[in-house]
């Protein structure tokens, strides 16, 4: 089948990991995809840290996966370490994360996408898009192709006109050793969209075997290990390896300073916005000026590879500063690199240019994922990626957008937050930004989305069956403790020992699980709960989510409550193209805001910055409520 003979129903441009769940997710569900990237040898690479997940970020994987997505799945079979986050904390700030081994993480996905029906792949740059009035059509490629299709997801990451950054050195590149990317932006831009320019940074990768471990803290992985992925089909790890923690000190502080009149980033060549959450080296030791050190990762690239990636040590100083200050860090002093740290400064889209399903508002059948968003970070890439692939394959069938509500998943959140607030710096998730996140725990992934991704035609029939029974199993569980009464002899042994008061007549099982103080491994020796996991084969997972009902249902409860009254809002339907320039009794900012951004509803309205209550009040009075 010939690409000038063809019109695709979906044509990804991009093979990030925003373009590659885009890609899966469209060709999985039907649509006939083309999978368009400069190079097919680095597909899903991993340009910065070789890891997965982490504060929020884990429990977006855990979403991906559970939607039939493919990111944790590829995670976790090229996984070298693993560790579960806040685990000290409530269950709604556990947060897993992995580390993988960067090579076969993208030899793994394109074995994945090759292995999917209607997915087509080629190697090419495009630099150009192809539009019918206010509708796209198709791309242009740099060798002159032009090639059609339904619809287009745009999923450039950093390419976009992006300037590499080394000291005094400045030259076009995407990512180290890549080109970058033209013409995209000037059609864009030339069609009415606004553009701006955002930065990010990476720091450098060192030769293992020229440092000293001895002086570092060894950083192992969890002794319990767990994985991303809900499949059986993924093993958690039997071996990890690990990664090791050092410090700056003052003297390479004093040392990396003399070089700030040369760093692009505080000389002024430098002019678009960089990761608050992700600052480089130069920005911490200039914001925090009176902390004598900063912690230094120090994490392998894989399982057998003596590169080491240097977390947090992100620059783009002059490579004789960046030589001489780390050799100043205990463990550095004999270090050889294999590639200096540097910046990139890429074109963006502000992206309250979009809607919810991650379409453009200017032109029809454009979808934008990952970071030409403003976006950072693989996990916010690829949960839109996923959500850009399902709502383009939606649109070739007729049906309606797939939109994710903030109660429902971080990745509601995600997607709503860039929506309404649009960012002006790279945004980054963060468990903070949900006020639900009691509901979105990274434990329940699975049961809030598996049955959404089944309908889709995402998740399997395997996952939906696997789901069910550890519903039905938690459900089980729950109620056999709310039945099952204790004797004062059976449990007040377990109460004495954990210095708590102790009872004096039979208790129901579930009122002393809900205690704080108690595990749920403390009750393993009453007969009746242990006769009743084994005959019922209760797993470890079942556990946990029955354990966490008994002793946050309060909360859960409120929650739901919450965003059941905040659902209302979300019925009450603005009209599109509505004229906010009429109500005179709106704000001038609310008018000039929500003009901007086109609401769907009273909802989405009353989240916009600069939209006060009185301001909602008018609106619902309009709308008739």
């Amino acid at each position: 089948m010939s690409l000038f003979s063809t019109t695709y129903d979906v044509l990804v441009v991009g093979g990030g990991h925003a373009g590659s769940e885009a890609a899966a997710a469209a060709a999985n569900m039907g649509a006939h995809t083309l999978l368009i990237t400069m190079n097919l040898q680095n597909i899903a690479q991993m340009s910065c840290n070789p890891a997965m997940g982490g504060i929020a970020k884990g429990q977006i994987i855990r979403e991906i996966d559970a939607l039939g997505g493919y990111s944790g799945i590829v995670t976790d079979k090229t996984a070298i370490q693993f560790k579960m986050l806040n685990k000290s904390k409530g269950p709604a700030m556990w947060s897993p994360r992995a580390q993988s081994d960067r090579m076969q993480f993208a030899e793994c996905w394109r074995t994945v996408l090759e292995q999917t029906e209607l997915l087509d792949f080629y190697q090419d740059s495009v630099n150009g898009l192809l539009f019918k009035g206010d509708t796209i059509i198709g791309v242009k490629t740099s060798l002159g192709l032009e090639i059609k299709a339904k619809t287009v997801i745009i999923t450039a990451g950093t390419f976009l006109n992006g300037l590499i950054h080394i000291g005094d050195k400045s030259f076009g590149g995407g990512r180290a050793g890549e080109r970058s990317s033209t013409g995209i932006t000037e059609d864009l831009v030339s069609k009415g969209f606004e553009s701006g320019r955002m930065k990010t940074g990476t720091p450098p990768r060192v030769d293992g075997r020229s440092l000293d471990y001895s002086k570092m803290i060894e950083q192992p992985g969890d002794d319990l290990t767990e994985k991303f992925s809900y499949l059986p089909s993924t093993k958690t790890l039997q071996k990890q390896r690990s990664c090791y923690l050092t410090h700056t000190n003052l003297e390479v502080h004093a040392l990396l300073r003399e070089g700030f009149d040369r760093s692009p980033m505080f000389n002024g060549r430098i002019q678009s916005t960089g990761p608050r959450y992700c600052p480089s080296i130069e920005d911490k030791i200039d914001r925090f000026a009176t902390k004598e050190r900063h912690q230094i990762f120090v994490e392998p690239e894989g399982w057998t590879t003596v590169e080491m990636y240097v977390n947090g040590f992100s620059t783009s100083l002059p490579e004789d500063i960046q030589d001489k200050a780390i050799r100043l860090i205990e463990g550095f002093e004999n270090v050889k690199f294999l590639r200096y740290g540097y910046a990139i400064e890429y074109d963006y889209f502000p992206p309250t240019q979009l809607t919810h399903s991650l379409e453009t508002k200017l032109i029809k059948n454009l979808f934008f994922a990952g970071q030409i968003n403003g976006t950072t970070g693989y996990e916010e890439a690829a949960a839109q990626g996923l959500m850009a692939g399902v709502n383009a394959a939606l649109k070739t069938q007729n049906k309606d957008p797939f939109i994710l509500k903030r109660n429902e998943a971080y990745i509601g959140v995600l997607i709503d937050d860039l929506i309404t607030k649009g960012t002006e710096e790279p945004y980054r998730m963060f468990t903070s930004r949900a006020e639900y996140r009691t509901l979105l725990r990274q434990d329940n992934a699975d049961l809030r989305l598996t049955p959404i991704g089944y309908k889709l035609g995402l998740a399997s029939k395997e996952r939906l069956d696997r789901v069910l029974e550890k519903q039905e199993k938690t459900n089980s569980l729950i109620k056999f403790l709310q039945e099952t009464s204790v004797k004062q002899e059976e449990i007040n042994p377990i109460l004495k020992e954990k210095n708590l008061a102790l009872i004096h007549q039979s208790m129901k099982l579930y009122k002393i699980a809900a205690r704080p103080q108690l595990e749920f491994s403390d009750f393993r020796n009453i007969q009746k709960l242990s006769i009743f996991i084994t005959e019922n084969s209760i797993e470890k997972e079942v556990i946990e989510q029955a354990v966490i009902h008994l002793k946050y249902s309060g909360y859960i409860e409120k929650e739901k409550n919450n965003a059941d009254k905040l659902n209302k809002l979300e019925n009450v339907v603005i009209p599109s193209r509505f004229n906010y320039q009429k109500v005179k009794s709106l704000s001038y900012e609310a008018r000039e805001k929500l003009s901007k951004i086109q609401p769907t509803s009273i909802s989405q309205a009353s989240r916009i910055s600069g939209v006060s209550p009185s301001d909602i009040s008018v609106l619902l009075v309009y709308m008739g409520r």
